[in-house]
């Protein structure tokens, strides 16, 4: 398979890669760095597939750019809890498209899905310094928003819209239950990354070890995580690779991979020495961990066998009180990037949401085409169909797709009726892309 880009131009993106003022989201200068991340999670997508996902993080590493990465992560979530739901709300907002509005919610989900696959290797806990107690603040937000979402029953059972299904989001509400769709697929991207920090923990400060145990009690989040299983819809579907799947009946009882970070995540915090010495075991703590002994049944144990020492500890940890950690005076660090963000910009976010409505979220018809060139240059369709695991399906129907749309090369549709039932949806973002291209 091809390479989307060669060193040298990776290396040029990442340098080129500067935090922004939350004013900024949506601007020119804003769109060319999504652009540029969007093409290094391409990158990196390629590489993890060839086995040789290391490309990407030794440049990140080596260019010292991953609390940059970060910094625009929580600077999109920042946007999307503060900002975005005062555009929603005003009356006069109506844009033509609602194209780079999307981009900017899809933001975060890039860079969440680029750090997943930086983050699994130790030298990127290590690079990314201060930032990854921001890094675990951030996970243990969508964490908790996962495990509530999953009590309450409101994970969304069906799939978020593709870059090529966005003719049909035409309104800023449609947007917004994209965002609401897309914040489930965040959430379980952040397991991901908190599992591989986890991974690393002899290599990290102790104020990360203490953010997680005893800040934010993590351990406690993942047994709710675990009870709920909210990648799961019963023993029917299973949610992997961005979509819900079927389960077949021999696979019902097979962990998933989300399962297993859970798992993992667990293993780490509850057995490595270090966090046993600085957890607190008071008897909530506990309570909530010997609930884990009741999924831990000999069919998941032989699909993960390092659980049986985590059920050896629980065992233990039944009939005995461990001592509870010193209390040493101990100066930790504190995240800033979100606090700073927010102290920042407090007293403005109905004067940004102003703002980007009259300059940044209305674009002009020639400024259209330039992003959808843009984007067309950035999202390569040979390249991105190598990298989509399924066959494409029709865009009327659903069906496995046959032939693709001649003039923007964007839509698949299994049939000619399935194409001319949907040409009155399709034909707004088809004109817009085939006079970009």
């Amino acid at each position: 398979m091809d390479s989307v880009l060669l060193h040298g131009e990776a290396e040029g993106y990442i340098q080129s890669l500067e935090k922004m003022a939350l004013r900024d989201i949506g601007s020119t200068k804003w769109f060319r760095q999504h652009e540029y991340i969007e093409k290094l999670n391409m990158q990196a997508i390629l590489n993890a597939s060839a086995n040789q996902e290391e490309f990407i993080k030794d440049l990140f590493v080596s260019l010292g750019k991953i609390p940059t990465l970060v910094h625009a992560m929580i600077l999109t979530e920042v946007w999307k809890h503060k900002v975005f739901p005062i555009i929603c709300k005003l009356q006069d907002f109506n844009p033509k498209s609602t194209f780079l509005l999307y981009m900017v919610i899809h933001h975060e989900a890039t860079i969440i899905n680029l750090l997943e696959t930086i983050m699994y290797h130790k030298e990127s806990s290590e690079a990314a310094g201060d930032s990854v107690l921001d890094l675990v603040d951030y996970c243990h937000r969508k964490l908790t928003l996962l495990a509530g979402r999953s009590v309450s029953g409101e994970i969304p059972t069906e799939d978020r819209v593709t870059h090529t299904q966005l003719s049909d989001t035409t309104s800023v509400q449609d947007v917004q239950r994209q965002s609401d769709m897309l914040e489930f697929e965040i959430s379980v991207k952040a397991l991901s990354v908190l599992c591989y920090i986890t991974d690393h923990i002899e290599s990290l400060s102790l104020s990360v070890l203490s953010r997680m145990l005893c800040t934010h009690n993590m351990p406690c989040v993942l047994v709710q995580l675990v009870e709920n299983c909210p990648w799961n819809k019963g023993a029917l579907e299973k949610y992997t690779e961005g979509q819900w799947r079927t389960v077949l009946p021999e696979d019902q009882l097979k962990l998933s991979k989300h399962d297993g970070q859970v798992w993992m995540a667990l293993l780490n915090l509850l057995l490595k020495p270090d966090c046993q010495r600085k957890y607190d075991f008071n008897n909530f703590n506990k309570t909530q961990l010997l609930k884990l002994r009741g999924f831990l049944t000999d069919i998941v144990i032989d699909q993960l066998p390092n659980l049986l020492d985590l059920r050896h500890f629980l065992s233990q940890l039944a009939i005995t009180d461990p001592a509870a950690p010193k209390k040493d005076l101990i100066l930790e660090q504190v995240p800033e990037i979100w606090n700073n963000i927010v102290t920042e910009n407090s007293s403005k976010w109905k004067a940004i949401a102003k703002y980007q409505v009259t300059h940044v979220f209305n674009p002009s018809e020639s400024e259209l085409r330039e992003q959808a060139s843009r984007l067309a240059q950035t999202y390569n369709l040979d390249v991105m169909e190598n990298l989509i695991p399924d066959k494409p399906k029709c865009g009327a129907c659903g069906r496995v797709g046959a032939k693709r749309c001649s003039r923007c090369q964007g839509e698949w549709y299994c049939n000619r009726e399935c194409q001319v039932k949907h040409w009155p949806k399709h034909k707004p973002a088809c004109k817009l892309m085939a006079e970009a291209i």
